[in-house]
This record gives C-alpha cells, structure tokens and sequence, in this order.
C-alpha cells in the first residue's frame, strides 16, 4: 500500500535533513582530502608518485594485489579534467602548470610506440604505460578507444580558454598537434571493437562511443577556430554517424542502455552512469538523444542500474526502497569478489545533482513512460504528465531528487576511511576498503560529484538541437 504523497514528501524530509548535515561535514572534510590525494598520485613532486615524469598520473601507488603504478590515458584524461576546470573557470590559476606538465608528459606518450603500433598506426589506442613514459609490453586489453578521445576534450577545454585569452600561439604550436592526432584517431576508429573501460569485454562500448561523439563534435568547433575548414567537416561527419550508432545501444524492451555489445552479462553497467556524467551538457536540456542525465533514457538507465545492487550486496539488504544504494561496476562483477565501487557510487550523485540543475532552471518537467519508473522511487504516486515550474509536483521532484544525491553522498561519506583515503572498492559485506589503495580516479570522481552539487558546470560543448539523421 502506497502513502499518500503528502507523507511520502514529510518523511523524506526527516531523513534529508539528517543526510544534508552528514553530506555538509563530509565536504568540508573529504574535499580537501580528495585534493591531497589526487596532487599526490601526479609527478614528479607529488608524495606517493615517486619515479614519475610530471604532469603524469599515477592511477594508484598500489604495487601489488594489485599493481596499479602504471599510467592510464582514461583515467589521466578523468582526472585532469575538474583541474583544467578550475583553471579556466579562475578557480585556481595555481595548477596551470601542472596543467602544462600534463600536456607536455602526454605528448611524449603519445608518439611512444607500443604494442598496439605506432603513433599512426594504432598506439594511441594503447591504454597503459609505465610511469616513465616507456610502453607496457605484457599482454593486456588492447586497444582501448575511449583514451584519445577523453584526452582530446581536456585538452581542448584548455585549449579554448587560451584562445579566448588571446595565446592563440601556444594552442597552434603546441596543443593543437597534439588534439589534432587524437581527434584523427577518433574519427578513423570509433566504429571499430574496443576494450571497454573495465578492460574485460572486446566489443562496442556505450562510454566509449558516447565519449567519442562528443570528442569529434567538440572537434570540430575547435578546428574551426583554428580555421582547419576540412578537419571541421570531416569530424562532423564522423560525430554524426557516431550519434546515430549511439542510439543502438538503448533497450526499449528493458529500459535500460545496454553497456557493451559483447561480454554475456546483462548490460546494467556503471559505464553507461560515467558516460551520461562526462557528455552533460547544460544548454542542452534533457536531451534524449546525447543521453542527458535528466533525459527520460538516462533516468529510466540509473533506476534500473541502481535497483540491480538491491540484492548484489549484503550492504544493501536494510536499505530503504526510495533511499541511496552501494553500487559497483555491474552486478555480475567477479573482480576482488565483486564489490562497490566509490566513483559509481559518486557519479550516481553526480547525474542526480546535474539533472536537478538543469530542472532548477527549467520552465517543466516531462515524466514520459520511459522516466516514470525512476520519478515514482521519488514520489510513488507521481503519473505521465508534464508539471510546471512553480506547481508543488515541480518542486517536490527537484528536492527529492537532490535529496537522493545527498544520500548517495552520504553513504559515500559512510564507507570512506577517517583519514579520506579511498582504495578502489569497499567489501560487499563489511565496508571495509579493498583492492588498489589511493585510486586518484576516485578522488577525481569525488570532486566533479561536489562540483556538481554546487552547481559548478562548464561550457557546452555542442549537444543542444542534435538530432540522430539515422
């Protein structure tokens, strides 16, 4: 039997107030921590980064069970991002030379041949190398396709910036050739098989392929800056075919975005949660198309992957049936035992406090019957309709959903460590961390989670009006 919506929106208040307090205390302590912890992973001066060139990021200083001390182009590219936003946002103009390092240290890597080929013929699909810049030869996931694609976009959002300040030199002479290359990559590539970002499936990728589209299409604009007229055509028509084929991905039977074309699990996967988070795009609405976290595709995709780890975890065994959940990577996730994942579990809050701010400053809100499993785990009796700014459904669905993100947040808060150090996982059963020690990606997941709480979003890179011409 269902409450009455009235009580449904009072008690959820009661427990609001309780996790805004907790979220509030964890920021003030956990944000200053993530920092630390992210600047120490990067060399050559960082503290646990030793023996790595500068600007590169450690992914962990984890040597065993397991090793981590390599450099990943993914999770580089993830964690320079939120600290080439804080650079051109004027937040921070004190890491513009880290941020220098970064683009100097990727560009060695970039023309390091390795296993998957050289710089054109292959090697920048190679994920991972040593921490000296030398390849990793041993057998592994090759190719990954997301890395170019992801490094391309930091660097154009700096690249952008410089130009808007007049370093049109510096872009040209330097960044430039650098985008340039990765973007090519992209546009040759992203219709081939690919690692996915977990490494274990060769097949097609949602993040990857979202990702992608949204690299070519920034590409473009940013070739037409530079007057490159051919290269702006080129990455268009390639961004509209990666588009078209993103749509494939999305089960209209199931409800949910299928992660990986390959693999035999069920597709309920965090990479398609990550790959909503890193293509939002604030001018663009609740885009279905780009999937937009407040798209009803992308909200119907997070019930479904937050609801699969209900009966995964023993963790989860006493939640509530409308309040936050511990989620992992996939629920058929075997690796140190299958457990929750801290940057899952931040880019869940991440979605749920981007989509309330497009919604804060919306004139509606739309419940499809695609959304409105998602919309009734916040208010059970909600139904299909639009509901205006102003009318209390409106604002009943803006606080609960920014409730849930604080909630997330909060268990987030429950299973971190006093110091505010985060390993990779935390077990399924006690909370205790596990698996690589220090995972900068998570520290840089962390902060674009709060970022986003606080409403701090960037430029649009080009996702509002498009349309899948398929």
């Amino acid at each position: 039997m269902r409450l009455p919506l009235r009580s449904v929106i009072d008690l959820a208040g009661l427990v609001a107030q309780q996790s805004l307090s907790t979220v509030d205390a964890y920021a003030a302590k956990e944000i200053p921590a993530a920092r630390a912890g992210l600047l120490a992973n990067i060399g050559h001066d960082g503290g646990k980064s030793h023996g790595a060139l500068p600007g590169l990021v450690v992914a962990s200083p984890s040597t065993q069970n397991p090793n981590y001390l390599y450099t990943w182009t993914r999770d580089s590219s993830l964690v320079f991002k939120p600290l080439v936003d804080q650079v051109t946002s004027g937040e921070d103009p004190s890491l513009r030379s880290l941020v220098d390092s970064f683009i100097t240290v990727e560009s060695k890597i970039q023309q390091t041949s390795n296993p998957s080929g050289t710089v054109t013929s292959g090697g920048l699909g190679e994920p991972k190398f040593n921490i000296d810049g030398t390849a990793f030869t041993l057998p592994w996931g090759r190719p990954q396709r997301d890395g170019p694609a992801l490094r391309s976009t930091t660097m154009m959002a700096y690249g952008n910036w410089l130009l808007d300040h007049g370093n049109t030199s510096f872009v040209q002479t330097t960044l430039w050739p650098i985008i340039q290359l990765d973007l090519d990559y992209v546009a040759q590539n992203w219709n081939k098989s690919t690692f996915d970002l977990w490494e274990e499936v060769n097949s097609s990728s949602f993040f990857t392929a979202a990702v992608q589209h949204r690299s070519l299409r920034e590409g473009s604009a940013f070739a037409s800056r530079l007057e490159q007229g051919n290269l702006t055509l080129a990455y268009t028509s390639q961004a509209d075919r990666a588009l078209c084929f993103m749509q494939s991905f999305w089960n209209p039977k199931r409800g949910y975005i299928t992660a990986n074309t390959g693999g035999g699990r069920s597709g309920i996967d965090a990479n398609t949660v990550l790959a909503s988070i890193h293509t939002f795009d604030p001018s663009a609405g609740c885009d279905a198309t780009t999937f937009q976290p407040c798209s009803d595709k992308a909200l119907a995709n997070l019930v479904t992957y937050i609801e699969a780890f209900r009966s995964t975890y023993p963790l989860n065994s006493n939640a509530s049936t409308s309040g936050a959940l511990a989620t992992g990577r996939y629920p058929e996730d075997t690796y140190y035992g299958g457990n929750p994942w801290y940057l899952s579990i931040a880019a869940v809050s991440e979605q749920l406090y981007d989509a309330y701010g497009v919604w804060a400053n919306a004139s509606q809100i739309e419940v499809t019957s695609i959304s409105l499993p998602f919309f009734r785990r916040l208010l059970p009796n909600i139904t299909i309709g639009t509901y205006a700014s102003g009318s209390s459904v409106f604002t009943s669905i803006t606080a609960a959903t920014r409730r849930l993100a604080d909630d997330f947040l909060a268990l987030h808060a429950k299973y971190t460590p006093a110091d505010g150090s985060l390993s990779e996982q935390f077990d399924r059963s006690t909370g205790a961390p596990k698996s690589a020690a220090d995972l900068t990606w998570n520290y840089a997941a962390l902060i674009t989670a709060f970022r986003a709480r606080d409403g701090r979003v960037m430029n649009s890179w080009g996702a509002r009006g498009l349309h899948a011409s398929c």
